[in-house]
């Protein structure tokens, strides 16, 4: 034990002896029911505060406290007893400092009488401004020991200067010893709670998990089941709603919807906000690769994944429900997804399959050798009989490939028992029609609608089996509308017959006579002076002979168009404004303008 102060006790008498006694045996009394209580509280803190309520009761000092070193080191106040201020309570003192310090230091029991005159404590500057605001005079410290272990210290503390007894610091000490026991069974028990709680979470997990496992693998056996079995998009949005619950919808690369579950339950054709957030949710999946999940203004909680196989985009797969889904549904709804795009690839990959053959059956017809009877009949096993195929359709839309055109065409194909395809660069279709003009009609609107896009669509009735010479036609009508300003009808060749058959190769050399006779000297002169006197001709017949409106659309001077104009009268003579010689010149630029939209300029 060690002290800075102490007394020396005088003679004792009979009736102090006596009196010495039965004070002891209370102290010793009350120690043992402390040290009892205390052994029966199983929380740490319960036992923090029982050990400074019992402690101040026993040691009938001012206030009580009980200090542990924390993780840093410092010793920090963990309970207390008496009035204690609140920046007393949190107080913490570095190890080696104040009296806890040297108590620790040499894990034996120490007291001043005075803490301020104290010269030979190393002081903490910052305990030191608490103890006069906290009245502390007296001060007694034991050690908490565990073993050889200190954990802390327990100290009384009284606002008067005075010296401690030794019997007193005997009886502090033994409670000391009594509560860091109790406080480290405690201790051990709280760890032992916590490692049995973490064994209880980890059971649960593990319960979960398996659960989990168990789940997956159910919806894993059921998803081959309908790879196997040949299911659909429906079949797997049924699997998902018996497993997820809420509502799941299946959409096409396209985000036509393929399938909804339940039934007539609404999928992403709902209110506009849902419109708007499926939209953004697709997008986001489609970007990311990812499950997007977001929360609509209903409370609906919407997740979008994209399905996808071999590196191509398939469609999308959404569930909608008032709850988030977790981690592992997710991932089941990434492998439903996945699942989903196998399937659809392996349906393209057998409609591809058949459209080739198609095509290739196209291709077949087209050619101007005789079909072999097996052509005729791979044709008849596809409900195609080759010789009522009377009509032959070429569609153009600008900025849209044949193979787009092509795949709106094929559905259409099978509506009139024919095939489509592409030939020579272009969509192309054979069937047939009781009239290729209402033909045209029909399809131009069915491919305008379908594309979102124009589209020029030129329908022929072939001539025997000279289905090369009709599309041959059929190409130069498309020319010729387009070179009229055409870009989104659908005719039939017989509106641009004329056009068509003046433009025939096997009669250029007719057109290129006609054009030499009527154009020639004004075309040679063009040439020869880099003069415009033919497109002057031509803003001439097209404004109807007024000269006002052809200067302004040739942008030149009145007396600038005079002086043309008798040039070509030089060239033509003069009588080139006359009925006769009008219509035929005018007919002559009209064909020469559209010759050079349809075939291109001529070389220089």
């Amino acid at each position: 034990m060690e002290q800075t102060e102490s007394g020396t006790a005088g003679p004792v008498g009979d009736g102090e002896l006596t009196s010495y006694r039965l004070r002891r045996e209370r102290e010793l009394s009350s120690l043992y029911q402390t040290a009892r209580s205390l052994t029966a509280l199983g929380e740490v803190d319960e036992v923090l505060r029982s050990i400074v309520r019992h402690a101040h009761e026993l040691i009938g000092s001012d206030f009580v406290y009980l200090s542990l070193l924390d993780a840093e080191g410092y010793l920090t106040l963990k309970a207390s007893a008496g009035t204690i201020s609140s920046e007393f309570s949190s107080a913490r003192v570095p190890r080696g400092r104040g009296l806890g310090g040297r108590v620790l230091e040499h894990k034996a029991p120490f007291w001043v009488s005075n803490y301020r005159k104290a010269q030979a404590l190393p002081h903490d500057p910052t305990f030191d401004l608490l103890v006069p605001r906290e009245g502390l005079t007296a001060l007694l410290g034991v050690p908490l020991l565990v073993g050889e272990q200190a954990i802390g210290a327990l100290f009384a503390a009284d606002r008067t200067e005075r010296p401690f007894e030794k019997d007193e610091v005997a009886l502090f000490s033994a409670f000391a010893s009594h509560a860091a026991v109790a406080l480290n069974n405690a201790r051990l028990y709280e760890q032992t709670r916590v490692s049995l709680r973490r064994l209880e979470d980890a059971y649960r997990t593990i319960e979960e998990q398996v659960t989990t496992l168990e789940r997956a693998a159910a919806v894993h056996e059921a998803l081959t089941h309908v790879v196997l079995t040949g299911g659909g998009p429906g079949d797997i949005a049924q699997l998902l709603v018996e497993q997820l619950q809420g509502t799941v919808t299946i959409q096409d690369r396209d985000d036509r919807v393929l399938a909804v579950r339940p039934p007539g339950e609404p999928g992403e054709d709902g209110a506009e906000d849902h419109e708007d957030l499926g939209r953004r949710l697709r997008e986001e999946a489609r970007t990311t690769g990812r499950c997007a999940s977001a929360q609509s203004r209903d409370g609906t909680f919407r997740s979008v994944i994209a399905a996808r196989a071999g590196g191509s985009h398939f469609g999308f797969l959404s569930l909608a429900r008032r709850a988030a889904p977790e981690a592992a549904e997710v991932r089941m709804l990434e492998r439903s997804a996945q699942i989903m795009g196998l399937l659809i690839l392996m349906r393209d990959a057998r409609v591809e399959a058949e459209e080739r053959v198609r095509g290739e059956l196209l291709m077949e017809l087209m050619s101007p050798s005789p079909l072999h009877p097996a052509q005729r009949d791979r044709a008849l096993a596809r409900g195609v009989d080759v010789d009522h195929l009377d009509t032959l359709v070429v569609v153009e839309c600008p900025g849209r490939s044949a193979t787009d055109i092509i795949r709106q065409l094929k559905p259409l194909s099978s509506a009139w028992s024919g095939l489509a395809g592409e030939y020579l660069g272009r969509a192309t279709m054979l069937l047939r029609a009781d009239d290729e003009n209402d033909l045209a009609g029909t399809l131009h609107h069915s491919l305008r609608r379908a594309l979102g896009a124009p589209a020029l669509v030129v329908c022929d009735r072939i001539a025997g089996q000279e289905r090369s010479r009709s599309h041959a036609l059929a190409l130069r009508c498309l020319k010729v509308m387009r070179a009229l300003g055409e870009t989104d009808r659908g005719v039939s060749t017989r509106q641009y017959a004329m056009y068509a058959l003046v433009f025939d190769p096997d009669r250029a050399d007719d057109l290129d006579r006609f054009l030499s006779d009527s154009l020639g000297p004004l075309l040679e002169y063009d040439r020869r002076r880099s003069t415009c006197l033919v497109a002057t001709a031509a803003a001439y017949f097209a404004h109807s002979g007024n000269l006002s409106q052809t200067a302004r659309a040739l942008h030149v001077h009145l007396n600038t168009l005079l002086k043309r104009l008798d040039r070509i009268g030089v060239l033509l003579g003069e009588d080139w404004r006359s009925a006769d010689s009008a219509l035929r010149l005018h007919l002559a630029l009209r064909l020469h303008e559209l010759r050079a939209a349809v075939n291109g300029p001529p070389p220089v």
